[in-house]
């Protein structure tokens, strides 16, 4: 009787274990396969699962993160796109080498630095966010096809049919996408071809639950799949692009789309206690702000101060006061204006700056200035990461800029347009749409591109790569992926500790320190009483993460719960 007993506890032990790890894939926590994983994280359940189908089934990173990225375009229309545009950080595990490719966007060619001041001078907001000239020449179709081709395995029309699948099938619509349609309903109903997108025929709206067909999206990704990008282009996409365009007092002419070609650049790169940390090269601002910031503050004993003490939120705003001062003065696009990338990550240039900060006080910032460094010269977007069993990864950000763009559809093509001339400075000195300053160096010229905070990141330790990140968020973006890398480095938190704590943000002008709600009552009183004007307003930032253990290699993922998103390991 007594070993029988046995036997049943030992089932039930054997049966809890299989659940356990029934439960981990479940809920997007990996566990180990032959000691080695794959993972992936986005802002987009389905295509957090496609691109982990193609990691199973034998594709690298690249395929699985273009994968994704089509597939977003489809289920996540706020931000994912073909008709936007973003980067990516892609790390091959065999060469070692890591590299940027930048599909931004880019001005028409027609563009010109005053297109859109009135009779006063200033800009009309309108004008830049929801008209046909807010239309930039798009960048994502270009730009992952590129990376598919150079460094993925599978074919456009491989990577492209669970996206295609989806457009023409139709995916159940959750809560998130109905809000997201509600909120923006007056742009979306502006123009008739978004609004019977967007929907339904009765000019009701859909529910969680709903059946989301696109037919005419559908059609336009088997083109792509077919053609490749010169469908988009150069084919009956472009031309209806073009079209529309002309109809509508827009720019982006079909020659401004033939003329289109991603650029492969070589990444920012600087050193924080010993790891190499990799970011986006200009006209990305954020590689150039996080590198110059996580310099500024390797002079500091950030982990002796502890986390989110009001000592170590006060020298990461100090921090990032400097770094986007010197963001407005040369932030730019660097095959238009030099951009001094090398004076700006130095550490030299960080110590001197570094050495201002004073630690009990605040300095105002109106008193901030960029630096010479002619001597050290020498809300809305997703981002997704994905490391697979090599190790080779993908770190990436895209966007359509505002939440759905312009809120323009391409007629009978089912895809919107991005709104990012607004990124752009029309009037240097004033600040943006997102609150950024900006200067000269950004201002509007034909085939230019513009800044953007977008900054896909990795960081390497001994050489092994130890965490890929990045965030939407505008300019939160910057302060999201410097604090996820000091709560990984210096506070040694675990990726999912990291990506959900509290966080901060300084921009510079205005001159307020942004706190997240979790901020201690009495850290806010401290940090007030050092001269900071701390306002609390809504989460910033979702940092999709994976962090890689460095004993075992084992692959944890962590996806933001400040916004939708799953991360799904094998």
């Amino acid at each position: 009787m007594k070993s029988k007993h046995l036997f049943y506890l030992f089932l039930a032990a054997v049966m809890l274990i299989v659940c356990r790890q029934g439960a981990a894939e479940e809920t997007a926590i990996s566990y180990p396969v032959e000691g080695r994983r794959a993972m992936v994280v986005t802002g987009q359940e389905l295509a957090t699962k496609e691109a982990v189908s193609v990691l199973k089934n034998g594709g690298n990173a690249v395929d699985a993160a273009v994968t994704a990225a089509f597939v977003m375009a489809v289920t996540l229309p706020r931000a994912g796109n073909l008709g936007g545009g973003g980067f990516m950080l892609i790390h091959d595990a065999k060469t070692k080498e890591t590299v940027a490719l930048d599909f931004w966007q880019k001005a028409p060619s027609g563009a010109s630095r005053d297109m859109f001041a009135g009779k006063d001078g200033r800009a009309d907001p309108k004008l830049t966010r929801e008209s046909y000239r807010a239309v930039a020449v798009p960048g994502t179709v270009a730009g992952l096809a590129l990376a598919l081709k150079r460094y993925g395995t599978l074919s456009l029309n491989e990577a492209m049919a669970p996206a295609i699948r989806y457009a023409e099938n139709g995916f159940v619509m959750n809560a998130g996408i109905c809000a997201d349609i509600r909120s923006y309903e007056k742009l979306l109903r502006s123009h008739p071809a978004t609004t019977r997108i967007f929907f339904k025929p009765s000019g009701g709206y859909y529910e969680p639950g709903d059946l989301f067909i696109q037919k005419d999206l559908a059609r336009t990704l088997r083109a792509i799949a077919k053609e490749g990008p010169k469908a988009f282009y150069e084919g009956p996409i472009g031309g209806r692009i073009a079209k529309q365009m002309k109809e509508n007092s827009g720019l982006v002419t079909r020659a401004d789309l033939a003329a289109y070609r991603p650029v492969i650049r070589q990444p920012v790169a600087t050193t924080y206690r010993g790891n190499t940390v990799y970011s986006m090269y200009p006209p990305s601002s954020g590689g150039v702000c996080i590198a110059q910031a996580l310099n500024i503050l390797e002079k500091f004993d950030m982990a002796g101060k502890g986390h989110n003490s009001a000592a170590s939120i006060h020298l990461v705003a100090e921090a990032m006061k400097r770094s986007f001062a010197d963001l407005f003065a040369y932030a730019g696009d660097p095959d238009m204006v030099h951009v001094p990338v090398r004076a700006l990550t130095s550490k030299a240039y960080a110590l001197k700056l570094a050495e201002g900060i004073n630690p009990s006080r605040a300095t105002p910032s109106k008193e901030i200035r960029s630096g010479n460094v002619s001597v050290y010269e020498k809300n809305e977007t997703t981002h997704f990461s994905v490391v697979d069993r090599e190790g080779n990864a993908v770190s990436s950000t895209y966007t359509l800029n505002g939440n759905f763009g312009s809120g323009i559809v391409v007629e009978g093509m089912g895809f919107l347009l991005n709104n990012e001339m607004d990124n752009f400075n029309t009037n240097p000195g004033s600040t943006d749409s997102a609150g950024i300053v900006e200067g000269e160096a950004n201002a509007i010229a034909p085939n230019k591109r513009m800044i953007t905070a977008m900054a896909p990141t990795m960081v390497f330790k001994g050489g092994r790569l130890l965490l890929v990140t990045g965030s939407p968020g505008s300019s939160r973006i910057i302060s999201t992926i410097v604090q996820v890398v000091l709560n990984v480095i210096d506070y040694g938190m675990n990726i999912q500790e990291a990506v959900n704590a509290p966080k901060v943000h300084h921009e510079w002008m205005p001159d307020e320190l942004r706190i997240e709600k979790g901020i201690s009552p009495d850290t806010v009183r401290i940090l007030r009483g050092m001269g900071h004007t701390v306002v609390l307003k809504a989460p910033m930032g979702a940092a999709m993460s994976i962090l890689i253990d460095p004993a075992t290699q084992t692959r944890l993922g962590a996806a933001d719960p400040r916004r939708e998103g799953m991360a799904l390991g094998y």
